[in-house]
């Protein structure tokens, strides 16, 4: 018998469900939906995301590398955060069937590194010069990301690699992995081929329909990195950002990129602009296919106007002879 107690009862239940159920999946335990895409037989691509890091995609917005190796599985940067290391570490034994052996780390920027505390600090392989990076801003990295992504970072801690790599190849089973030491992007980055598949893995050197970051550059050294990258045979070439594609579509698009940036702020300097009047300057019209251009150009006009001040403003109290 439905009493008018009950008919109340169920009533309420009706109408609080919604809000229940958004509160449960508010409530959820958050996590990264890694979609490995096969590039080559044992070669994986994890696609970031063409976004800004934000509490929405977790920072997820760098491309990830698996390969599979006799040894075992070899992954090429962990991501932003330890919940997606975890993530990619099951996924990579899931894919090749073997346990992670080897990471590599191509810079030090956290979408990128973040990951390293689901793994053996043992496993971890960088250049000094990332290493050292990471050890000097990883900290204020971190802060920065649980202020951004929020939850997405719970545990997560800065882990530095015990492995130094240089120039040179590295044997991981029956795979060769040729480690190319380079720079421009930060002070130290690290591109790795695959001399199996041919796919040469470029880190944040090459950004593909995603406009480049630019905290760290500088430009002359990363305009010869480029040089050297578009010197390497490759079958495919995977950037930090952006699509893997045969050809050198993307180096080419990066060094385009780079000019327009560095001619552009430095004519709306000389013409004595300010930083804001320089944010608006027109983009060209090759840029608009290109994800967050407006953003990364206002983010490089931040980060280059203080070097031409302090390059060609002359100094207060400074006598002229």
């Amino acid at each position: 018998m439905i009493t008018r107690r009950k008919t109340l009862a169920l009533l309420s239940a009706t109408a609080i469900a919604p809000y229940l159920s958004a509160f449960d999946a508010a409530a959820a335990p958050l996590t990264y939906n890694l979609k490995p895409v096969l590039l080559d037989p044992g070669v994986w691509m994890i696609a970031g995301v063409p976004e800004a890091i934000s509490r929405g995609n977790g920072g997820a917005i760098a491309n990830i590398t698996i390969i599979a190796t006799s040894e075992g599985a070899v992954i090429i940067d962990t991501g932003p955060s330890r919940r997606y290391g975890e993530a990619l570490s099951a996924l990579a034994e899931q894919l090749t069937g073997k346990p992670v052996v080897r990471v590599y780390l191509t810079h030090f920027h956290p979408d990128h590194v973040l990951g390293n505390n689901a793994f053996d600090a043992g496993i971890i392989a960088a250049p000094a010069g990332v290493i050292s990076g990471l050890q000097k801003m990883g900290n204020d990295f971190a802060s920065a990301m649980y202020n951004i992504a929020g939850d997405w970072m719970r545990g997560t801690e800065v882990v530095l690699p015990k492995r130094v790599v240089t120039e040179g190849v590295e044997q991981i089973g029956d795979r060769r992995f040729r480690l190319i030491d380079l720079k421009g992007h930060t002070p130290s980055d690290l591109a790795v081929l695959d001399e199996t598949s041919g796919i040469l893995i470029t880190g944040d050197l090459v950004f593909l329909d995603r406009a480049p970051t630019t905290p760290h550059a500088n430009l002359e050294a990363w305009r010869q990195s480029l040089d050297r990258l578009g010197e390497i045979a490759h079958n495919r070439l995977m950037p930090g950002h952006g699509p893997a594609e045969p050809g050198q579509r993307g180096i080419k698009q990066t060094r385009d990129w780079l000019a327009f940036a560095e001619e552009s702020i430095r004519d709306a300097f000389e013409r004595g602009l300010d930083m804001t009047e320089a944010m608006a300057v027109p983009l060209p019209e090759w840029t608009r296919s290109i994800a967050l251009a407006h953003y990364e150009y206002e983010r490089t006009v931040m980060h280059l106007y203080p070097k031409l001040e302090a390059a060609l403003l002359p100094r207060v109290g400074k006598r002229s002879l």
